[in-house]
């Protein structure tokens, strides 16, 4: 694990959360992230499976390259669909840190309730 990088990597949800959300005004045609949220929900969802696949074929193969790759996509145009909810990352940060000192069956449960 890459644990030097944590330290640099601090803020880059949040950076992401901003640019992000700048693009809500952006032209479709000049940006991707306007693009995405011409499209709605439903576009993005497919963009997220499809990103998914890729990254399931990723760890299939093992190129970590790969892996990381997919995974920072999948990421990306989750933080996309945050923001076309009106969610940011900050909002599922807060639900894993409610989730330390709980076990992950004990938190399943919880949510079935």
């Amino acid at each position: 694990m890459r644990m030097e990088h944590i330290k640099n990597d601090n803020n880059i949800l949040y950076e992401l959360d901003v640019v992000i959300n700048k693009r809500k005004d952006a032209q479709p045609d000049t940006s991707y992230v306007a693009s995405l949220f011409a499209k709605g929900d439903k576009y993005i969802g497919e963009k997220i499976l499809e990103e998914t696949n890729e990254l399931i074929e990723a760890v299939n193969s093992k190129e970590k390259k790969d892996i990381i790759h997919e995974t920072a996509d999948i990421w990306f145009h989750s933080i996309v669909m945050l923001s076309n909810n009106n969610l940011s990352t900050q909002d599922v940060l807060h639900e894993l840190r409610g989730r330390f000192g709980i076990s992950g069956h004990d938190e399943k449960k919880l949510r079935n309730k």
